[in-house]
């Protein structure tokens, strides 16, 4: 068993053991997480500095164009989150919904929730005037969570929801949605 099926097989266990240690791992997972993407940031604003980068939009203009696009980010995010919740998930994929989830965003894309981040954190390089962040870092990060999601979150999806997930990655594109009237359930 190769390094990637261990760490599928690690996310399907901790995925499928008892709720009570789910909900103890969540916020861990959380913390880890938002902690990678700090450091992204951060980061960013360091090779802007050894670069001798200057900001790429000035007061208020960066305001001015940020807030849109990061508050797009956090209402897509929010939203899936939300979907989510109504079937007593999370998105820590060590304490995922026990169910499909294909309402409201979900009926779109597959990943509404990294998209919506993909969006923040190029928001984000607006809003701090960062060259690196919007052209290598957010970039990156998308590269990364791609790969991330193709070979590891993927495959246990399958594995633990099965055809029915089997389907819906047929019919739903990962990011960028393919706009149908009737795939709006919710």
């Amino acid at each position: 068993m190769g390094l990637r099926d261990k760490w599928i097989d690690i996310i399907y266990r901790w995925a499928t053991t008892s709720s009570k240690a789910r909900t103890i791992l969540t916020p861990i997972g959380q913390i880890f997480f938002f902690i990678l993407v700090g450091l992204f940031v951060v980061a960013s604003l360091k090779v802007d500095e050894l670069l001798g980068y200057s900001r790429l939009f000035l007061i208020p203009f960066n305001f001015i164009i940020s807030f849109p696009i990061i508050g797009i980010g956090l209402f897509l995010s929010v939203w899936s989150i939300v979907n989510f919740a109504r079937v007593k998930g999370t998105p820590v994929p060590i304490n995922p919904p026990p169910k499909l989830v294909n309402t409201g965003p979900y009926a779109y894309v597959r990943n509404p929730m990294m998209f919506g981040l993909f969006i923040i954190l190029f928001g984000i390089g607006v809003l701090l005037g960062s060259v690196s962040l919007i052209i290598i870092f957010t970039p990156l990060f998308i590269l990364i969570n791609v790969l991330e999601l193709k070979m590891i979150e993927e495959p246990e999806l399958e594995r633990r929801l099965g055809n029915e997930y089997l389907e819906y990655k047929k019919e739903v594109p990962m990011f960028i949605p393919r706009w149908k009237r009737d795939r709006l359930k919710g």
